[in-house]
């Protein structure tokens, strides 16, 4: 069975926990869901799987490569402590990719897709990043050169993301001694806050222990209540605008960039850094922790049409992804964008409109 369809055996359970908080929610009279922002979360977790079909040979392809030809050893997927250690240095290795997705900037244009919701909830967990393929396989080679075998990679690289959808939650407290050395509800949701306090903490997958350990740990502050998002805002539900959104960012200002080195230094510099020259021309709007929600309150019909439209491309996402392994790549990519299409219509569709000029 490949990833993507234990993915989608697991879809079923993603949806009922995510009615669950939407009751509880409810019930509790703390909502935290508005429904254009979580199809706009849902609607990139799609496309994430999707181009998942296609970057293989970016993730498992590499990394069983870079095992076979330049491993220090063949470590023996049948022992148990290859496994427990395998889950334990991927979420070391996890850790350090995380940290330098918020503080390279062409790591952030990647990583930035699954930060960029003002809300935080379990639809916020399955906001992925459509093109965290491209470098992020370099973090984990490590683990090849040691020798773990792509088996063990693999699937501690399941058990890590799938443990990481439930801390994604308003709805759970504190947890005490747990909050200590796992990430956890209110540990993930520091790192998800963009007040000054709580900015760039908590990268930890599983283990809080990383951050303790290289100082990155924040605890959540009952006097400072979380703002979630960006420092600079999506404002759009478009979900290939959402994934490219801060590529075009770098692209203008290393164009527009007069000198070389500036060029080239904005890829991988901090995402805050900009050129001095490009900054001047072209300002950005000072950042705002009490700026206001962009996703609207949808009307009836909007929101009863854009669910049945997600629930086409969720169905058909299903089927494409369950039975790529006997689709051609052509029919793959065909039925991919034509997905991918429907995504974006939905996003269109729940944007909403500028007021006409008198």
């Amino acid at each position: 069975m490949t990833s993507a369809q234990i993915i989608v055996l697991a879809m079923p359970v993603f949806l009922a926990a995510i009615a669950l908080e939407v009751v509880v929610g409810l019930v509790r009279r703390r909502n935290t869901y508005n429904l254009a922002d979580a199809l706009s979360s849902l609607s990139t977790g799609l496309i994430f799987q999707l181009t998942g079909l296609f970057t293989k040979v970016f993730g498992i392809g590499l990394y069983t490569w870079a095992h076979e030809h330049l491993a220090w050893q063949q470590l023996p997927a049948s022992a148990l402590w290859v496994w427990i250690t395998g889950l334990l240095l991927y979420d070391l290795c996890y850790y350090w990719l995380h940290r330098a997705g918020h503080r390279v900037a062409v790591l952030w244009a990647a990583h930035v897709v699954h930060h960029q919701s003002e809300e935080y909830n379990l639809s916020t967990a399955l906001r992925q990043p459509g093109s965290g393929w491209l470098l992020g396989w370099l973090f984990y080679i490590p683990m090849a050169l040691l020798g773990f075998p792509p088996l063990v990679f693999a699937t501690v690289a399941l058990i890590d993301l799938l443990y990481q959808f439930w801390v994604h939650t308003r709805q759970v407290g504190r947890l005490g001694w747990f909050d200590r050395w796992f990430c956890s509800p209110s540990n993930h949701s520091v790192h998800h806050a963009v007040n000054d306090r709580y900015l760039d903490k908590n990268y930890g997958g599983i283990l809080m222990l990383w951050d303790r350990l290289f100082g990155t740990f924040a605890e959540e502050d009952d006097l400072e209540p979380i703002v979630y998002g960006t420092r600079q805002p999506l404002r759009s539900l478009n979900p290939l605008w959402a994934n490219l959104e801060v590529y075009a960012a770098l692209a203008h200002d290393s164009w527009h960039a007069q000198r070389w080195a500036d060029k080239l230094r904005v890829w991988w510099m901090p995402p805050s850094w900009r050129p001095v020259d490009v900054a001047q021309q072209f300002p950005r709007p000072a950042f705002d922790l009490h700026r206001s929600h962009f996703a609207p309150a949808l009307a009836p019909f909007q929101a009863g049409w854009a669910m049945v439209l997600f629930a086409l491309a969720l169905a058909a996402s299903a089927v494409l992804l369950w039975r790529a392994p006997q689709l051609s790549d052509t029919t793959q990519l065909v039925l991919a964008c034509a997905i991918v299409a429907m995504l974006w219509h939905i996003g269109r569709f729940c944007t909403p409109r500028a007021p006409a000029a008198r």
